[in-house]
């Protein structure tokens, strides 16, 4: 098959699968409805001016990186269910193509819903803000929101990368969801500059607008992609050394 065969039936298995493809619009209505409740109730930023107005506009983010890991996961686990990476494999033979193909699909999907979710989250929330609303004109503002949505992809890559390691989407989010909710707040009160450089940290930091911290915006990010890479790199390995 060629690569364009390859990709277009990988991303016809993403669109079939309703656990992956319900885990892909998790990410952008968890995001929205959650962003949603929270304006509508709290109206957004303090009166004040307290705290960091771009990063609350997009502190659901937090909770989208959930589905993401789900979305990750699940794109990955199913051809590992009832022994359907063997028809992959025997359509596909070269392993790297199928691999290659299966993370490329995932990872513009990721990103594109990444995109989507980071701008409509911001616009809606401000929408409840009243005379606290920003627009993409605040500083950090349009940088946080593209910066949220190659976050998210990001997340999903690493989801992705490890699920192809355990093939288990159920051991992937057992780990994943526990590290990135729990994980960084209890080494960060052991030793904050070795939480700085764990993945859910680091690329959160493209969420505010004046980051704290060792890392800025984009190194931060740039961490978050190491990590990534370093799973995709684990999981290309398991793909091409191992039986199916």
């Amino acid at each position: 098959m060629s690569p364009t065969a390859v990709l277009h039936s990988e991303w016809i298995k993403i669109r079939s699968v309703r656990s992956s493809f319900g885990a892909l619009l998790a990410v952008f209505a968890v995001a929205l409805v959650f962003n949603v409740l929270l304006y509508a109730t709290v109206g957004g930023p303090e009166p004040d001016g307290a705290g960091d107005p771009v990063a609350d506009a997009l502190f659901q983010i937090t909770f989208a990186q959930i589905a993401a890991i789900a979305f990750g996961a699940t794109a990955v686990s199913s051809e590992y269910v009832h022994g359907a990476v063997r028809n992959s494999l025997a359509a596909v033979p070269h392993r790297s193509l199928f691999f290659a193909a299966k993370t490329a699909v995932v990872a513009v999907a990721a990103l594109g819903t990444g995109l989507v979710t980071a701008f409509v989250t911001f616009f809606s929330g401000q929408a409840f803000a009243g005379e606290h609303a920003i627009g993409l004109g605040e500083p950090g503002a349009l940088r946080a929101c593209v910066g949220a949505g190659l976050y998210l992809a990001l997340i999903a890559l690493f989801a992705a990368g490890l699920t192809f390691l355990l093939r288990s989407a159920v051991a992937v989010m057992s780990l994943l969801i526990p590290f990135l909710l729990m994980v960084s707040f209890v080494v960060g009160d052991v030793s904050a500059g070795v939480a700085d450089y764990l993945p859910d940290r680091a690329g959160r930091q493209i969420l505010h607008q004046d980051p704290v911290g060792a890392l800025g915006p984009w190194a931060g990010l740039g961490v978050t992609a190491l990590w990534a890479v370093a799973a995709l790199l684990a999981g290309w390995w398991a793909v091409t050394r191992r039986d199916a």
